[in-house]
C-alpha cells in the first residue's frame, strides 16, 4: 500500500523569519547587529530550492566586535559560581524544549534533512547536552578540581548537523566558565542564529554566546584572532589541517573532530535482518552526510551474498523526498556542489569496474537529491574505499577471519567510529577493542549521548565532544596561564639543521686507575643510543661532547639523525601491541622495580647531577628522590585510570576505555635532566604507550645511565627508546614521521611552533611548552592530571541489551 504525504507545516518558521524581515545579521551581545556595507548570502531549502532568508557576509571587524564582547563577558562569566552557570544552562534547555517544533522545522528546512531526524534525534540531543552540562557546571569545583576555564572559545561547525554540533561545543564551554564566538557553516546559518536568540530569551548574559556569519575565510579570522584562547572545530580533515597550521605556536588550545571512513563489520554470527536495519542507520541516516557514517561495510564471506541481497531489497523500500514529509527516510543533499562531488565518486568507481546498485524507484524528479547507493566488487585501494564520500554511498568488501576484519577496518587514515555485528559478545568486545576508533557500537550504529565523548583517532582528529572527557577540552590546569609566545616566521624546511661540533681535543680529562700500585689508563666510554632494548651506535659516525659544570668535557654521546629516528620508531611499534595488552599490574611492577633499582644507585646519580649541573649534593639527592617518587606515583596509576561506565540514555552498557595513544615522541627540557626525563616517559608507558625520547640536550648522560636500570627492571625492549643529539634536529624527524601518534616538546617557543605546524601532516596530537620552563619538582606542574590526559585517548564502546526486557 503506498504512503500518503504527511507534511509538517512550516508556518512557525515563516513567522519567525518574517518577524526578522527575512534578513538576519550577526548576534552579538544579545543584540542583532547589521553593519553597513556588508554583502549578503541567500539561505535556501535544499529540498525545494526556495530562498528562506538572507544573512550577512561578515568581515574581520565583525569578528573583532564579537570577540571583544566575548572577552568582556568572560571577566564576569568565568567568576560566576558554578551553581548560577548551571541554572543558566538548565534554563536554555527548558527554552529549547518550548521551541522544539520551531527548531526542528528550521533545521530541516535549512539543512535538507528529514523532519523526523531533526525532531527525534537532533533537537532531543541538543536538549540532553544542555541538561547534562548544567550538571557539570554545578559540580565543576569538585569533579574538575585543579582545572579552570580557558577564556574565549572560537567555535567553527559544519553544515551536516549545524544545531547539534554547535551545542556539543557550546554547552561544555559555558559550563566550564568560557565564553563563545560561533561561526556556523555557510550553507546552514539559521538554526545557530535561532539558538542564540533563544539563549538570550533564557537569560544568558550578553556577550557569553555570540554568532557571526560569513564565508570560510571568516573561520580562519576567528581562529587566528589574538584574543581567542581556544579553537573548537568540526569539519573536514583538510580544513582541520589548515587550522592546525594557522594557530601553530600561538598558545591556543585546539580540538579537531574531522572526517571518517567508519567500518561496519558484519560476522556470520550476526542477526542479518538487524544488521541490515543497522546499516541503513549507519550510512543512509542524514543522506550519509555524517562524519561517523558506516560507509565501509565488511561482511564475512559465508553470508556476503545473503547480506547483499537483503540490503538491495531494503533499499528498494527507502523513500526519498521533501524534508518536511514525515514519511520520508531520506531527504536532500545540502547543496548542488556536494551532490556533484558524490556523483564524481560513484562514476570513478564505475570506471574502476565496480558494481553500482542504486535504488531509484521512489525518487523525486527535481531537487537536490541523490539515491541510496551500494557499491560492490571494489578493492582496498579503490578511491571510494579509501576516501570519505560524505553522501548516501556505501562500499562493501568481504573478509574471512576476525583478524582480517580488524586489519581491513584499520586500513584507513581515519579513526572516528565503527560498529560490530555479531551475537557473540566476546567476539564483539575483542574486535571493538582492536578497531582503532574513538567510538565503536555493538549491534547498533550512530548512537550519541551527552555523557559519552565523541571524537577520533588518527586523521579523524583529537579531543572529545561530550562526557567528562570532553570537559578537558575547555579547561586548563589551574596553575597555568595562557602563554602568548612571540615567534616570527620559521623556515620549516631548514628548522633543526645542525652541523658537527668543533673538535674537543685538549679539553677532555685523562682518567687513570691505580691497579696494584700501577697507574693504568681508564677505559674510554662513549655513550650509545638505546632502542629496542639494546645499546646502538648512531647511524652517522658523529659524537657530541657533553660538558660538566667546570667547562671540561665530561663524556660523549651519539649524534642522532633521521635514520636513528626511523629505527627507533620501528622497534617502538613492534613493542607497542604487546606492551599495551600487558596486564596493568605487570606494568606497575616493572615501574616499581625501576624505582627500586634507581634507589640502589641514588648517590651515584646525585653525584652525576652535581658534576653536570654544578648544583650541591643535597640538590642532586633531592632530584633523584623526586624521580623515585614520580615512578611510584605513576606506577600506582597503572591500574587506576582504565576508564569507566558512562551513564548514557542507552539501555545497556557504554564503556569508556582509556587506550594508549600509540608511539609518542618526546623532547625533554634541559633543566632537571633526570626528573624531567622520568616525569615525561613514566606516565606515558604506564598507560601502555611506547616512547622515543630525546633527553636533555645539555645533560643527556643521566637518561643514558638509566638504560641499565631499564634492563634490570624487566622493561621489554622497544618500550623506552633514547636518542641523543641536537633536540630540535631529532624533533624535526619525529614530528614529520607518519607513524608517531603524538609529539611532546619541552624546548623553545620556535620549536613549539614547528611541532604544532608540522604535526598537521597526519593530525598527530601535540603537547608543547611554548618556551615556558616548568617547575618540575612541583606536584601540579610535574605530575598533574594533564600527564594522564596526554597519555590516553578515549574510546567509547556501546553495548545494547534487550534479551530479557525490551524497554
Amino acid at each position: 500500500m503506498p504512503y500518503g504525504p504527511a507534511p509538517e507545516a512550516d508556518n512557525v518558521v515563516k513567522a519567525w523569519i518574517n518577524d526578522h524581515g527575512g534578513s538576519f545579521g550577526h548576534f552579538i551581545n544579545n543584540e542583532w547587529i547589521k553593519p553597513e556595507g556588508r554583502k549578503t548570502y541567500q539561505t535556501k531549502n535544499p529540498s525545494t530550492g526556495q530562498v528562506l532568508a538572507t544573512t550577512i557576509q561578515g568581515e574581520e571587524t565583525d569578528v573583532d566586535q564579537a570577540v571583544s564582547a566575548s572577552r568582556k563577558a568572560y571577566d564576569s562569566w568565568s567568576k560566576t559560581p558554578g551553581h548560577i552557570r548551571a541554572r543558566h544552562l538548565y534554563s536554555i534547555a527548558r527554552h529549547i524544549q518550548k521551541h522544539m517544533r520551531l527548531m526542528s522545522v528550521v533545521e530541516s528546512m535549512d539543512n535538507g534533512k528529514t523532519f523526523r531526524e531533526s525532531r527525534d534525534c537532533d533537537v532531543p540531543i541538543v536538549v540532553r547536552h544542555f541538561y547534562h552540562h548544567a550538571g557539570w557546571a554545578q559540580l565543576m569545583d569538585t569533579e574538575m578540581r585543579g582545572w579552570k576555564s580557558i577564556g574565549v572559545v572560537g567555535a567553527i561547525v559544519p553544515w551536516n548537523f549545524p544545531l547539534m554540533l554547535l551545542t556539543w561545543k557550546l554547552a561544555p564551554a559555558l559550563a566550564m566558565g568560557n565564553t563563545v564566538v560561533l561561526k556556523p557553516a555557510t550553507y546552514t546559518r539559521l538554526s545557530a542564529l535561532l539558538l542564540a536568540e533563544i539563549c538570550a530569551e533564557a537569560g544568558l548574559p550578553p556577550g557569553v554566546f555570540n554568532v557571526v556569519t560569513g564565508n570560510g575565510a571568516m573561520g580562519s579570522q576567528l581562529a587566528t584572532h589574538p584574543d581567542v584562547d581556544k579553537v573548537a572545530f568540526t569539519g573536514s580533515t583538510e580544513v582541520g589541517q589548515k587550522l592546525r597550521r594557522a594557530v601553530a605556536g600561538t598558545g591556543k588550545k585546539l580540538s579537531l573532530e574531522l572526517g571518517g571512513k567508519s567500518p561496519v563489520v558484519v560476522f556470520e554470527s550476526a542477526d542479518l535482518d538487524s544488521a541490515v536495519e543497522g546499516i541503513v542507520d549507519a550510512i543512509w541516516f542524514n543522506q550519509g552526510q555524517v562524519c561517523s557514517a558506516g560507509s565501509k561495510i565488511l561482511v564475512q564471506e559465508p553470508v556476503k551474498d545473503q547480506l547483499i541481497m537483503k540490503l538491495k531489497d531494503r533499499l528498494k523500500h527507502l523513500r526519498v523526498g521533501d524534508s518536511l514529509d514525515k514519511t520520508m527516510d531520506m531527504a536532500a543533499i545540502v547543496d548542488e556542489s556536494q551532490k556533484k562531488s558524490i556523483e564524481e565518486y560513484v562514476q570513478h568507481a564505475r570506471g574502476e569496474g565496480a558494481e553500482v546498485y542504486q535504488a531509484t524507484g521512489c525518487f523525486p524528479e527535481s531537487g537536490c537529491f541523490y539515491p541510496p547507493t551500494l557499491i560492490t566488487n571494489v578493492q582496498t585501494v579503490s578511491k571510494v574505499v579509501r576516501e570519505e564520500i560524505f553522501g548516501p554511498v556505501a562500499v562493501l568488501l568481504p573478509f574471512r577471519t576476525a583478524k582480517e576484519a580488524i586489519s581491513l577496518a584499520n586500513n584507513t587514515n581515519y579513526g572516528l567510529a565503527g560498529s560490530v555485528w555479531t551475537e557473540n559478545i566476546g567476539l564483539a568486545l575483542e574486535v571493538s577493542l582492536n578497531i582503532k576508533a574513538g567510538t565503536v557500537w555493538v549491534n547498533c550504529h550512530n548512537l550519541f549521548d551527552a555523557a559519552a565523548g565523541f571524537g577520533g583517532y588518527k586523521e579523524s582528529g583529537y579531543g572529545r565532544d561530550g562526557g567528562k572527557e570532553g570537559l578537558f577540552e575547555y579547561t586548563r590546569p589551574s596553575w597555568e596561564e595562557r602563554l602568548r609566545p612571540e615567534v616570527g616566521e620559521i623556515d620549516y624546511k631548514t628548522f633543526g639543521s645542525t652541523v658537527q661540533q668543533r673538535p674537543t681535543m685538549g679539553n677532555a680529562p685523562i682518567t687513570e686507575i691505580p691497579v696494584d700500585g700501577i697507574k693504568m689508563p681508564g677505559i674510554d666510554r662513549t655513550y650509545k643510543m638505546y632502542y629496542g632494548g639494546a645499546q646502538k651506535r648512531p647511524d652517522a659516525p658523529y659524537s657530541r661532547a657533553i660538558y660538566g659544570a667546570d667547562g671540561q668535557v665530561f663524556g660523549h654521546v651519539g649524534e642522532g639523525n633521521r635514520k636513528d629516528v626511523r629505527n627507533a620508531v620501528e622497534v617502538a611499534h613492534n613493542a607497542a601491541p604487546g606492551w599495551g595488552k600487558r596486564a596493568a599490574h605487570n606494568r606497575a611492577q616493572i615501574v616499581y622495580y625501576m624505582a627500586e633499582n634507581l634507589e640502589i644507585r641514588r648517590n651515584e646519580f646525585a653525584e652525576r647531577i652535581c658534576k653536570l649541573t654544578g648544583g650541591k649534593l643535597g640538590e642532586g639527592l633531592e632530584e633523584v628522590d623526586l624521580a623515585i617518587q614520580r615512578l611510584f606515583h605513576w606506577g600506582a596509576y597503572c591500574d587506576k585510570y582504565g576508564g569507566t561506565i558512562q551513564e548514557t540514555t542507552l539501555y545497556g552498557a557504554t564503556m569508556k576505555i582509556h587506550e594508549p595513544v600509540g608511539v609518542i615522541g618526546m623532547a625533554c627540557p634541559d633543566e632537571y635532566p633526570l626528573l624531567g626525563f622520568v616525569s615525561l616517559f613514566a606516565p606515558a608507558v604506564i598507560r601502555g604507550n611506547c616512547v622515543v625520547i630525546v633527553p636533555s640536550e645539555k645533560h643527556p648522560l643521566l637518561a643514558l645511565d638509566l638504560y641499565q636500570i631499564f634492563d634490570t627492571s624487566d622493561l621489554p625492549g622497544g618500550v623506552v627508546n633514547i636518542l641523543t643529539g641536537d633536540r630540535d634536529h631529532i624533533t624535526k624527524y619525529l614530528t614529520e614521521h607518519q607513524d608517531i601518534q603524538s609529539m611532546w616538546y619541552f624546548g623553545s617557543a620556535e620549536g613549539s611552533k614547528f611541532v604544532e605546524y608540522t604535526s598537521a601532516v597526519n593530525v598527530k596530537r601535540t603537547w608543547v611548552s611554548y618556551g615556558y620552563k616548568r617547575n618540575w619538582p612541583d606536584r601540579e606542574e610535574g605530575q598533574g592530571e594533564e600527564f594522564l590526559y596526554q597519555s590516553v585517548q578515549c574510546k567509547n564502546i556501546w553495548v545494547p541489551m534487550g534479551d530479557i526486557f525490551a524497554n
